[in-house]
């Protein structure tokens, strides 16, 4: 239906949405629901990328989340808690959507019921909706439509997946020592290993290609020490690796105009949210292993 949206003056996708809201919702209150939309939809995104693994596939369906938003507006109720509607309205979408794409991109010598073990379980979507997007347990059981003890024992589960998951090597790109120390603890709680702290570019890229870790840790400002996202597209350059940026200023990465980290962590950050967002780029890669090797 539409490859891009506006929401206000935020360009989201090419589609003029606001015109298609503008009949069910007034001009006013069509004005504030984009503005509303426009704020949270970054965060949708991220989350929908986190669940997914690909920005590709996150936006892809974020953008039929907006499509079914313009064509069944009575979706999103105006006093009710926008935020918990929108993502509740992408698990309403995503489930059935991500079971029927699965048949046709089915590899051959791979079984249909194959490729739909390999999607996230809902374990790591309370996970992700409480750790990394901050929901309490009560509302991110109203985005799934479960209850607050189904939702508890999913959490519960997850924490469980978490300490089981196969350790990994990690680099930390972190130029404030302090940061830096608390990242590489919460990593060695995990279990995993700490290859390296680098507080500069330079020095990320060499201990990259030195070591070889399994998962990378960046800041995107650097200070003196350069750029976290130049440091990492130099790493990209050179070996195959989950990439996961820990950052104040999520906004600068949030722009849609480029190519978006998959996985993103605010500063400052709780430990759990941390946590989360590891295990869920080590299962994705994991899960990607596993098709690479069935296919």
């Amino acid at each position: 239906m539409c490859s891009s949206v506006f929401l206000g003056k935020t360009k989201i996708f090419r589609c003029p949405v606001l015109d298609l809201f503008r009949p069910s919702f007034g001009e006013s209150s069509m004005a504030d629901l984009a503005h509303e939309i426009a704020i949270r939809l970054p965060y949708l995104r991220r989350y929908a990328r986190a669940l997914t693994g690909s920005q590709t596939r996150g936006d892809e369906y974020i953008r039929v989340c907006l499509e079914v938003l313009v064509e069944e507006p009575e979706r999103i109720v105006l006093d009710e808690d926008l935020r918990i509607q929108l993502y509740r309205l992408f698990h309403d979408i995503w489930l059935p959507i991500a079971h029927a794409e699965s048949v046709p991109a089915a590899p051959a010598g791979r079984s249909i019921e194959a490729r739909l073990e390999a999607l996230p379980p809902r374990e790591r979507q309370a996970l992700l909706l409480t750790a990394l997007e901050g929901f309490s347990l009560d509302a991110a059981a109203s985005v799934m439509r479960i209850s607050q003890a189904e939702a508890r024992s999913l959490l519960e589960k997850s924490w469980i997946d978490v300490d089981r998951q196969l350790a990994t090597t990690v680099l930390v790109i972190e130029d404030e020592s302090v940061i830096a120390i608390d990242i590489a603890g919460i990593v060695r709680e995990l279990g995993h290993t700490v290859v390296g702290i680098a507080g500069s570019e330079r020095e990320a890229v060499a201990m990259a290609r030195a070591k070889k870790p399994g998962l990378v840790l960046a800041d995107i400002n650097l200070g003196a020490g350069g750029s976290g996202i130049d440091a990492v597209g130099k790493i990209l350059q050179a070996i195959t690796v989950p990439v996961i940026f820990v950052t104040a200023f999520p906004e600068r990465l949030l722009t849609g105009e480029r190519p978006e980290p998959t996985y993103l962590v605010t500063k400052p950050f709780e430990p759990d949210t941390l946590k989360a967002t590891i295990s869920q780029a080590l299962a994705n890669i994991q899960d990607e292993s596993v098709e690479r090797r069935s296919a």
